[in-house]
């Protein structure tokens, strides 16, 4: 019956483990792409162009309208006439007539060539919904990067918390054994009084990490899409790639680059502008034709010679040509701005490639030195652990006073900190290094 209680922690804490599931880093990244609203947005804006691509088909097609109005008036009519044979006026008038207007028709016009505006512009609005393409992407990878950051940024502040804890448990030791020495009069209060301060800002600095843990939890439920307060586990180790090679990276990071491959193809877009204004020079050609019906109906008439019925209907075709002679020189102007506009594209283009460039020679640089620090940090963490046991030992033996174990203990933390910042910072680096090669959705 002793062991029952022990049987019933383990059973407590092993429900409360399975109530909080694991989310993995691909569990993540699959819900930031499925919910994240950056790139929800950005699928939107490229949806946008594609449906405008999907109608392309229309600026080859003829414009066909229907028109058809009636009106019925009823007026008060006066006509007054001269009599070419006794010279005398004669004057007829009508009350309350009534007359029915019915008219419609169907129009047609075809552009048959406006200086191949049509085909640039069918171009353009191709390239356009391929720059939607590759902003989705952009975002997806932006977003992903954030993701992976924000991620590890948790089991970075977990393992913190664990190193908080393990000081916890090296201080509530030294308060048994500053209390136990008191007790037997081997010891003194200031030595309890030290530990128990220690202990209570070991305590704080654990308090401190959950805080950080949640609120960065909330941030991540933001980017993948989870309700606010959302609770999970992620993983307890930061897995990190130290095989990434410089040359491999700056080689063909203009093709896979999406902010570049953005600029480029905003290029081509400023191009196809051009050609869309140079149309503007060209004379327009197009095929015009109506089928036009109209019908009078009057009651009553007062002029002789007009007719009670009149009805017109008829088709009638033919061809217009609408030659830009001078216009203000509005044609022109468009065109040089056009012109700019590709000037500018080109100047963008080279200005984030510039910006990648040395985005990617820094990130690498950072890279090799948190692996240095890694490395270092690993070595030196076995000794700063170590040196803590000896420490602690001492100090239970009474070789050694309060003030050297604290030593120990301050050297051990600043070690892990730095420990585990190293590993974190080498997964950013990383993970940048990634993000501008466009490698991140792989």
């Amino acid at each position: 019956m002793k062991y029952v209680p022990v049987l019933i922690v383990c059973l407590c804490c092993t429900i409360q483990s399975n109530a909080q599931q694991l989310l993995t880093l691909e569990d993540a990244i699959s819900a930031a792409l499925k919910n994240n609203y950056d790139i929800l947005m950005s699928r939107n804006d490229s949806t946008s162009y594609a449906l405008d691509r999907y109608y392309t088909f229309g600026a080859f097609l003829p414009q066909l309208n229907g028109v058809a109005t009636t009106v019925w008036n009823t007026n008060n009519q006066k006509v007054k006439f001269v009599s070419r044979v006794s010279g005398k006026d004669s004057i007829v008038s009508r009350s309350s007539v009534r007359t029915s207007n019915l008219n419609y028709a169907v129009n047609l016009n075809w552009t048959l060539f406006d200086g191949m505006k049509m085909f640039a512009t069918r171009e353009k609005l191709i390239e356009l919904e391929r720059l939607g393409t590759l902003g989705v992407k952009s975002q997806m990878v932006n977003s992903i990067a954030a993701v992976i950051n924000n991620y590890f940024n948790i089991v970075r502040q977990k393992q913190q918390l664990k190193a908080v804890e393990e000081q916890m448990s090296i201080n509530e030791e030294r308060v048994k054994l500053a209390d136990k020495k008191l007790s037997v009069g081997l010891g003194n209060k200031p030595e309890l009084l030290q530990a128990k301060v220690d202990y209570n800002a070991q305590k704080a600095a654990q308090l401190q990490q959950l805080t950080l843990i949640a609120q960065l939890r909330d941030q991540l439920n933001q980017l993948v899409g989870y309700k606010s307060g959302s609770i999970y586990e992620v993983s307890d180790s930061i897995p990190l790639n130290t095989a990434l090679q410089f040359g491999v990276l700056a080689q063909q990071f203009e093709q896979t680059n999406p902010t570049l491959l953005m600029a480029k193809k905003n290029i081509d877009i400023a191009n196809i502008t051009v050609k869309e204004q140079r149309a503007g020079l060209w004379p327009t050609l197009s095929f015009n034709s109506a089928y036009n019906f109209a019908q009078t109906n009057n009651s009553v008439v007062v002029n002789q010679n007009q007719p009670f019925f009149n009805q017109n209907k008829g088709f009638n075709y033919g061809l217009g040509l609408n030659v830009p002679i001078l216009n203000g020189f509005n044609t022109r102007r468009l065109i040089k701005q056009a012109q700019l506009d590709v000037q500018y594209q080109q100047l963008n283009y080279n200005n984030q490639r510039s910006l990648v460039d040395v985005g990617l020679t820094n990130a690498f640089k950072d890279y090799e030195l948190q692996k240095q620090l890694l490395t270092l940090e690993e070595d030196n963490i076995a000794f700063a652990e170590e040196n803590v046991v000896i420490a602690l030992e001492r100090f239970k033996q009474g070789v050694s006073t309060y003030l050297e174990l604290r030593e120990a203990q301050k050297s051990l933390l600043d070690a892990k900190t730095r420990l585990i910042a190293a590993r974190y910072n080498t997964k950013v680096a990383e993970t940048e290094l990634l993000r501008l090669k466009g490698d991140l959705l792989r």
